[in-house]
């Protein structure tokens, strides 16, 4: 394990794992037990997902693997969670390694931190986006949202009785309860506000870079969650073209929606072969 200081001091634990090109893996490498990992379970996630990931990739790669997210709800940063940070927090991973260059693959708010991240360096040898568009990816709905989870964590409400579940039902996020500090949920309030003038229609990039996202990847929140639509999979379907054009390759994965799609089973086969033809060839 290599520790890493983060932008405010704090520090995050990196796990280093293969040899061969260096790929920036955010994720958590310690499988989630017991009740939490039947839970997840029960809605077809793997509790293990992180080192599923690693195990799928290290004896290819270099896997730098580090649960930014976990971090990040242990030691929040509520007023200094900007895209900027979350990129020099990013480099610091890779200098703690000493990677001079890196591929980076990240999945929701982890992947636009990736698009981000290829903004702030030249040292990305490749970019994976995987369950956030580069190209009109919704911002101003994902801060609805999470100032929704903001406002109820100062004020929190009983949340209405989950629904009945089956295991063919999609993950029901009407029924989430908010379980985050007031801290953890204002953090994120701060990174997409950040981000409202944010144009990536204009972004221009010269790396090599994969962007996916399940066909059914499409959140509807209730009221209480800002009462929007979050399209992550309509962005890489109607721009398709122009994603293309501007150098991006495109997956879209039939049947598979938001948490279906991250799991390593559906992505690996989409993130190895990708990985392998650019940064071994």
């Amino acid at each position: 394990m290599v520790q890493v200081t983060m932008h405010d001091g704090s520090t995050i634990a990196a796990e280093v794992r293969g040899s061969g090109p260096t790929l920036l893996l955010p994720v958590d490498p310690t499988p989630v037990e017991g009740e939490q990992a039947d839970e997840m379970r029960k809605w077809g996630n793997d509790p293990a997902l992180g080192r599923s990931l690693i195990d799928g990739l290290g004896d290819v790669f270099q896997v730098v693997a580090f649960d930014y997210t976990g971090h990040v709800l242990n030691a929040p940063k509520p007023d200094t969670l900007t895209p900027a940070n979350v990129v020099a927090d990013l480099l610091a991973v890779a200098d703690a390694v000493r990677a001079e260059r890196f591929a980076y693959y990240g999945y929701s708010w982890l992947a636009l931190s990736g698009l981000q991240l290829a903004l702030g360096t030249d040292r990305l040898s490749a970019l994976v986006m995987g369950g956030y568009p580069p190209y009109e990816g919704p911002y101003a709905e994902m801060l609805k949202v999470t100032m929704a989870a903001y406002e109820q964590a100062l004020a929190p409400t009983p949340a209405p009785a989950p629904k009945e579940k089956s295991s063919d039902d999609a993950f029901d996020w009407s029924s989430v309860e908010v379980s985050t500090t007031v801290d953890q949920s204002k953090q994120f309030v701060t990174l997409y506000e950040a981000l409202q003038s944010f144009d990536d229609t204009a972004v221009r990039l010269s790396c090599p870079r994969l962007c996916f996202a399940g066909a059914e990847d499409k959140i509807t929140y209730e009221e209480r969650w800002g009462g929007v639509v979050v399209d992550l999979a309509g962005p890489l379907v109607r721009h398709r073209a122009e994603l293309e054009a501007l150098g991006w390759d495109v997956v879209v994965l039939d049947g598979l929606d938001h948490m279906s799609a991250m799991q390593a089973t559906n992505a690996l086969p989409v993130l190895r072969p990708w990985l392998t033809e650019t940064l071994l060839k």
